[in-house]
């Protein structure tokens, strides 16, 4: 994709799914989290083939009031299947430790035991892993225009990943693996530009906190020469253009002109605009920007530009420019991983027809 783009003459920038997937499975390859992964792994898959075990699951959670939730198996297309994996095995962790000391379950089951070091690893697991879901969960959203968010979550992210005194030694591991790699991402200065600018086109990270005060002022320093250059581009007469319009119309109606108006008449029309720099008209643009209120968190940037155009020509502009590029290619990686669910090893006698049904029966399935 990125040579592609590169031949093409487009800017690429990393799809930010992608580079979350890359980082937390970095963190689920270290040895102590493979071995708690393995062995709820081998939990979840007993419960799903056992009949046995799966009614006594069920027992034991109606007589403990836990929620009757089946377990979860992860799947190797999806690290937050994993996170999903360890999160229900410890809520149902009494009923499944009650389960497997049954009689009927006890006999039919060897190495399915965790140890309370297995229990505490896995609950230091769900801890370090939860800003990485909370991101996944951002990023997965289709309604919002995504490329703004990428640069406040991935600052953020670095922040929740960083190790502290508090930190036990198996949750300053995971940190360290997801921020060595996040660390390594966004670092060129044409995808940085890209990102900082479209966060500061979204009023809802405008004020960008997630930056120094320096770096703000060179990111809207970039936006106000953009800005300048756009209404280079599409000049619009400043002043008082109703009084010029009218001035005209009274003129035209006349069918005898003076001398004065025959001698200066062009003279007064070209000094009838106020001159206006395109710098000073995007600099005080960019100031009003800034001042007016941050919208909150919760409403779409869009929307507000649609609002403001007329308030914000220049700016509304280069937002719809910026704010229209996804960060992320979250519906091929949806389907691709519904297709990981369906099309395993076991089915790999399906037709491409049936597969096909498949896909469109799972994600239709509720319309």
């Amino acid at each position: 994709m990125r040579v592609a783009m590169d031949l093409t003459g487009y800017q690429h920038v990393r799809c930010f799914a992608h580079v979350l997937n890359l980082a937390s499975q970095r963190a689920l390859k270290i040895a102590a989290v493979t071995k708690v992964l393995v062995k709820v792994r081998r939990i979840s898959t007993f419960f799903h083939r056992s009949t046995t075990g799966a009614e006594a699951l069920k027992r034991n959670q109606e007589l403990l009031g836990l929620p009757l939730h089946k377990l979860i198996t992860d799947m190797p297309v999806r690290w937050n299947s994993a996170y999903e994996m360890i999160s229900r095995f410890l809520e149902q962790q009494p009923a499944v430790c009650a389960a497997l000391l049954s009689p009927e379950v006890r006999k039919n089951v060897t190495d399915c035991a965790l140890t309370e070091n297995d229990i505490s690893s896995a609950e230091e697991m769900v801890e370090a892993f939860r800003p990485m879901l909370v991101a996944t969960n951002i990023m997965c959203e289709e309604k919002n225009p995504t490329i703004s968010v990428v640069a406040p979550l991935h600052a953020q992210l670095l922040r929740d990943t960083t190790s502290t005194e508090e930190d036990s030694p198996l949750v300053r591991e995971i940190k360290g693996a997801i921020n060595q790699d996040l660390s390594k991402r966004y670092q060129s200065e044409v995808e940085k530009d890209l990102l900082r600018m479209s966060s500061a086109l979204d009023p809802r990270f405008k004020s960008l906190l997630f930056l120094s005060p320096e770096e703000v002022q060179d990111t809207y320093a970039k936006l106000q020469s953009k800005a300048a250059a756009l209404k280079e581009d599409d000049p619009v007469p400043c002043g008082d253009v109703q009084g010029d319009l009218e001035e005209e119309e009274t003129c035209t109606a006349k069918k005898r002109k003076s001398a004065l108006v025959d001698l200066l008449g062009q003279t007064c029309k070209k000094t009838s605009y106020v001159s206006t720099s395109a710098t000073s008209i995007a600099e005080k643009e960019i100031k009003q920007y800034q001042d007016a209120p941050s919208l909150p968190l919760t409403e779409d940037p869009l929307l507000w530009w649609k609002s403001q155009q007329h308030v914000f020509p220049l700016l509304s502009k280069l937002a719809h420019m910026h704010l229209c590029i996804p960060g992320t290619s979250v519906a091929a990686e949806r389907v691709f991983s519904t297709a990981g669910d369906i099309i395993s090893a076991q089915r790999s006698s399906l037709t491409p027809e049936h597969a096909d049904q498949l896909l469109f029966l799972k994600k239709n399935m509720n319309i």
